[in-house]
């Protein structure tokens, strides 16, 4: 890794105004920009010029349940189908403040019985998000067990945020080290604007309180330089508490959701491909993807 790519990034993240202090429009408007600065591999909607089997991935983005959209997380959804030679769809789905909790797990598990419905085997969907995604990722893999939906293949977490209580250390230990996560109390509270008066420990917002059993093998990753590590351990912990296949990786020195700055970041182009590899073999064979 150069340190000097990495402090180049934390020092254009610092230099924003915190999200949180922003009305939600300009949030909005910022985040867009973030994400559609990124690079777009061959292939998208994300449809891979080269195509494995029947694979899908239906992916959950991230953006405290706030901001972020389908159209922002084309760069990721591309680098993810390239990679792993699937059709991914990213979910558009609501957002709070004016769609507070569950409106989000409505959505998702939407999408998910949608794509049960039109013919795509259980065995051939696999899921991925990124922060309020991953943690969304998980309340889907709760719903769809609850509603007697069969799970997916596997499921990849970056830097996931399943605890609406914020009750882990690492939000205080490392909110200096965060240059984005470790902001965002200077405004609005993105959870209450989530929220909306639920109780934060109800186990669809945050799964890390949830009972953790009968799911899909997980990847966890999360850096060591955010907010989120103790989130991702203790949730790591919990489902391998509950016989769930679990595979938690800590990327020194990282930020948040550094997967999504491949293009500047060695690791977050590492992240990526370990993330495909995982997926890999939890997926039907196929035809190999060059990596």
């Amino acid at each position: 890794m150069s340190q000097q790519e990495l402090q180049a990034i934390v020092a254009q993240m610092e230099q924003m105004p915190p999200l949180g202090s922003l009305p939600i429009a300009q949030q909005r408007d910022m985040t867009e920009q973030m994400l559609a600065a990124g690079s777009i591999a061959p292939g998208i909607w994300a449809l891979p010029e080269k195509r494995n089997g029947d694979r899908v991935m239906l992916y959950l983005h991230g953006g405290t349940y706030v901001v972020g959209s389908a159209r922002g997380y084309r760069s990721m959804a591309s680098q993810l189908a390239a990679l792993s030679g699937a059709k991914v769809f990213i979910a558009d789905y609501r957002l709070a403040p004016e769609h507070p909790f569950p409106a989000v797990i409505d959505d998702a598990l939407a999408v998910y019985r949608g794509l049960l419905d039109s013919g795509v085997n259980p065995g051939n969907i696999v899921v991925a998000g990124d922060s309020a995604g991953g943690g969304l990722s998980m309340a889907l893999l709760l719903a769809a067990r609850d509603a007697g939906l069969p799970q997916p293949a596997a499921v990849a977490l970056m830097s996931p945020w399943v605890d609406m209580t914020q009750s882990g250390a690492s939000w205080r230990t490392k909110k200096s080290a965060d240059p984005l996560l470790g902001r965002l109390d200077e405004g609005s509270s993105m959870a209450e604007s989530y929220l909306n008066g639920a109780d934060p420990r109800h186990p669809l917002a945050s799964p890390l309180l949830a009972e953790l059993y009968d799911l899909a093998p997980i990847l966890i990753q999360v850096g060591s330089s955010e907010c989120l590590p103790d989130d991702a351990t203790a949730l790591a912990a919990r489902l391998a508490a509950a016989d769930v296949k679990v595979v938690l990786d800590v990327w020194p020195l990282m930020i948040h959701v550094f997967q999504g700055m491949g293009d500047h970041l060695t690791e977050g182009r590492a992240a990526i491909t370990a993330m495909a590899d995982f997926l890999d073999t939890y997926w039907p064979a196929g035809t190999a993807v060059s990596r």
